[in-house]
């Protein structure tokens, strides 16, 4: 490695070492591994792994994984929910763009972007601040030649600015994690788990059962859709850290809830109906109206269930795909079939998520990953998905965003003049 200040040596590094120090990193995530390093590599020019060491014992205290890809006038890098260093330390953050700077031009590239896990402001569930904004690591990053590409709000086209995270640190089994939902999101778990949802993890095998539930719900919502294939690969590079999970109705299950339900109600109402007779009180009277209506919901939603025991007898309702890293789990993707909407089955499969994978393996971080950083509208695309995590009590992270380095300030001159035409 080259000495880049007297505290620390820049170079590459091993893609073990960038597990390593993933794993232990504050800011360390999926995206920064090896893992996915083995995903990118078949559709990108280039993978480099470059770090920062402490010159007196050589122990790494900041990397990446720069992805290299071809651009209008030669290969651009990218860093996705990186580098892992700590932005507010202005000594080993300059080391870091020297590393960065070093790689990108032995690969003659034009520029490096970089989407750094440092978070520029904790925010409540809402939106509201709780507690300071992180103006230095902004002007950090500027100081050293990095441009910033504001703060933006929407969903990214390559990673999102606002996250919703809950802490699960202090929660130590279901009954506490249940409890720590908000009543709606606490009804809609029992009421799954109440109508014969079951919730287990796909065989590599059954991966097409994910992909055409995400198929569906990326035509039904106009996001794109990937592709099987791709699902496949991911599981192929990140093993057993990746968990596809699927919720799935039991109808014969549903079935035998709901007519042990009919006749319970059944019984009451002509118990009721037997008291009213002999002896007629209001009280009575509106118990019987009460359970009366119990019992026609009963039957209605009984019917229902032989219409869904024509689709088959374990029906897949929804499919979601979390990521494993030490230090936390992301809900990465998902899907849900709008048939089965009422059975509430992506709830389910979040607090099976937040159970089985963070709760009772000690991990103390669940990532839901993106939201649209839009708080206070109602008709904003994403409020759908920001009021289903905002049932799971959590909170928000606004990062500090997208940063460009121009390693080649000529070809990155006329590269932004060339996108300024293409938008016209």
């Amino acid at each position: 490695m080259a000495q880049a200040q007297k505290t620390y040596l820049i170079g590459q590094i091993t893609s073990a070492e960038l597990d390593a120090l993933s794993a232990r990193h504050p800011q360390g995530n999926f995206q920064q591994t090896s893992n996915m390093a083995a995903l990118v590599k078949p559709t990108v020019k280039a993978v480099d792994f470059v770090g920062v060491r402490k010159a007196a014992d050589g122990s790494i205290v900041a990397g990446c994984m720069i992805a290299y890809t071809k651009g209008h006038l030669g290969l651009e890098g990218s860093i996705w929910v990186g580098p892992l260093c700590d932005e507010d330390d202005t000594e080993l953050l300059a080391a870091m763009t020297r590393a960065i700077t070093v790689s990108a031009r032995k690969h003659h590239a034009v520029s490096v972007s970089c989407w750094p896990g440092q978070v520029y402001m904790r925010r409540t569930s809402d939106g509201e601040p709780d507690g300071a904004a992180d103006d230095a690591a902004i002007d950090n990053m500027k100081r050293l030649g990095w441009r910033h590409a504001g703060f933006d709000r929407g969903y990214g086209s390559i990673v999102n600015r606002w996250v919703y995270v809950k802490d699960l640190s202090d929660i130590k089994d279901g009954a506490a994690l249940l409890r720590s939902y908000d009543k709606r999101t606490q009804w809609s778990v029992k009421r799954a788990s109440s109508m014969g949802v079951h919730v287990r993890e796909l065989g590599v095998g059954e991966l097409g059962v994910f992909a055409g539930i995400e198929r569906q719900t990326a035509e039904r919502r106009g996001f794109e859709y990937r592709g099987e294939g791709y699902f496949r690969r991911f599981k192929e590079a990140f093993g057993d850290r990746a968990h596809f999970m699927v919720a799935e109705i039991h109808v014969g299950e549903y079935v035998a809830d709901m007519e042990a339900k009919r006749d319970a109600l059944q019984a009451k109402v002509e118990a009721l109906q037997a008291k009213q007779a002999q002896h007629p009180t209001t009280r009575t009277e509106r118990q019987l109206g009460e359970e009366t209506r119990n019992l026609e919901a009963a039957r209605k939603r009984l019917a229902e269930a032989a219409e869904y025991a024509g689709d088959g007898d374990v029906l897949p309702a929804a499919a979601s795909l979390f990521v494993e890293n030490p230090r936390e789990v992301v809900y990465l993707f998902s899907g849900s079939v709008e048939r089965y909407k009422p059975f509430y089955a992506s709830a389910l499969i979040q607090h099976w998520a937040m159970l089985h994978l963070c709760v009772e393996r000690g991990v103390g971080r669940y990532n839901f990953y993106g939201i649209s950083g839009v708080f206070d509208d109602p008709d904003d695309e994403g409020r759908g998905v920001l009021e289903f995590k905002q049932g799971f009590n959590g909170y928000v992270e606004e990062l500090v965003g997208e940063f460009t380095l121009p390693i080649s300030h000529v070809r990155f001159a006329l590269m932004q003049g060339l996108r300024k035409l293409l938008k016209r």
